[in-house]
């Protein structure tokens, strides 16, 4: 993105533009600098968790109330079916909630025996400044959600950047927010250009720093927080493997691996993406598993460019040896549901991610080389392991090299459960209490009596 790029809300079918909305002036992003700085400074301090709280419980009841129009604007943004945007609204409310309901519990004082029991210590967990958001365009509400829940109950305020192809969601949030009583400065939604985000993660007045998003956009983010001495969390790509060992419901197991890989029509970082499936169900496997994603009624991708990115990849893979089955041929968005097999280590599929409906089908001897191919990857986002042993499960989710390991079931993301990941899917969890903790202060007090 540069200084002229549209914030634009495009119809992702035809590539139509439907409404702009203006880039931010450098004017305008020194004012909400300057709003998220006073702020952290004059209304964190003098509001208790209990009373962030109270506004949370709020943002999670207006969420649920405006369900619908908050759903019909992630269809319109990113082309999702309603029920799945309705769903991911619905997964935001909880979240809102799961925080609203929790956070004075998760950051209460904690204790610290002292080895030498003169006086008392212990750790106080309050803000840490200013926050730059920087969101993606997949999960348009959920995504803004497990980040400005946890950091707001914390005390810390928000700077939001969303993507430039979600600018009605981020206007809609906003008000969100607005409406459920938090003040001005609090939250702030801003559409910045890259260069300006450059520059407001150099501002002394931004604490830290949060993106989803691609490799490339953490790598150019970390390195500019580090820069700055900022302190950054980073979700980015994934290519999950999705490892069949063993089942006594080979039926279930296809219909959870489809559903791991389809889910969002494939638009999910932490989707199953690379089938790792052992010699005896291979074949039985594949053969289902192909029926199942081919008959499959996905939506377009978010954009014609995002399906084009999807087409040149799959096409350089069968150019360079895969075989791909498929339920037909991209027109415009809509990208058609298929399986690729042969795909070896050769192969430019075998290390990127797809971001779509393709699904990559490998076949193993065993266990350990179940293993070492899941393991074979720049990433480490999420997994999935099914076996009918629970004592070879436990084994493998011990072995695999990620930040998250789902064993016998897909799709079991939750506000309580921590989201993150290793290697080139970056580092810090978003979610749950390791959420939370992300940008605390953990101040040690230490009083002599």
């Amino acid at each position: 993105m540069t200084a002229s790029t549209e914030y634009a809300v495009t119809d992702p079918a035809t590539g139509e533009i439907i409404r702009t909305y203006p880039t931010a002036t450098d004017a305008d992003i020194e004012a909400a600098l300057a709003a998220a700085s006073t702020a952290y400074r004059s209304w964190t301090p003098s509001t208790t968790v209990a009373e962030r709280s109270a506004l949370l419980r709020e943002v999670s009841r207006l969420h649920e109330e405006r369900r619908e129009e908050l759903a019909a604007i992630i269809v319109r943004e990113m082309g999702k079916k309603l029920d799945d945007a309705l769903g991911e609204v619905d997964f935001s409310a909880a979240i809102y909630g799961f925080y609203a309901e929790r956070a004075e519990a998760l950051l209460v004082d904690e204790p610290v025996p002292l080895l030498d029991g003169e006086g008392s210590a212990l750790i106080r967990r309050g803000p840490f400044g200013v926050l730059l958001g920087i969101m993606p365009w997949n999960f348009p509400s959920y995504q803004v959600a497990r980040f400005a829940g946890p950091n707001l109950a914390v005390g810390n305020t928000i700077l939001l950047k969303h993507a430039p192809q979600c600018p009605e969601s981020a206007a809609a949030l906003e008000q969100l927010f607005r409406d459920a009583g938090f003040p001005e400065g609090a939250y702030v939604n801003v559409y910045a250009t890259n260069e300006q985000v450059a520059t407001m993660i150099g501002d002394p007045r931004v604490a830290g720093v949060s993106l989803t998003g691609s490799e490339r956009a953490g790598s150019a983010v970390a390195e500019l927080a580090g820069r700055h001495l900022k302190k950054v969390v980073l979700e980015l790509g994934g290519s999950d493997p999705f490892l069949l060992l063993g089942t006594d419901d080979l039926d279930a197991a296809v219909e959870a691996a489809a559903s791991a890989r389809l889910d969002n029509a494939g638009q999910s970082c932490n989707a199953a993406k690379r089938f790792i499936v052992v010699d005896d169900l291979y074949e039985p496997f594949l053969e289902k598993f192909t029926a199942t994603v081919l008959a499959s009624d996905v939506a377009p991708l978010s954009s014609v460019a995002a399906a084009e990115r999807l087409e040149e990849q799959v096409d350089r893979a069968v150019l360079q040896g895969a075989t791909l089955v498929t339920a037909g041929t991209r027109v415009a968005a809509s990208y058609p549901p298929g399986v690729l097999t042969g795909v070896t280590s050769a192969n430019d599929a075998y290390h990127e991610e797809l971001f779509g409906p393709v699904a990559v089908v490998f076949r193993v001897a065993s266990e350990d080389e179940a293993v070492a191919l899941a393991n074979d990857t720049p990433f480490g986002l999420g997994s999935y392991v099914f076996a009918a042993d629970p004592e070879q499960a436990a084994r493998v989710a011990d072995r695999i090299e990620a930040g998250m390991v789902f064993v016998n079931g897909v799709l079991l993301d939750s506000p309580e459960l921590p989201f993150g990941g290793i290697k080139s899917s970056g580092f810090g969890r978003e979610l749950g209490h390791f959420g939370l903790e992300e940008f605390v202060n953990k101040k040690l007090i230490r009083t002599v009596h």
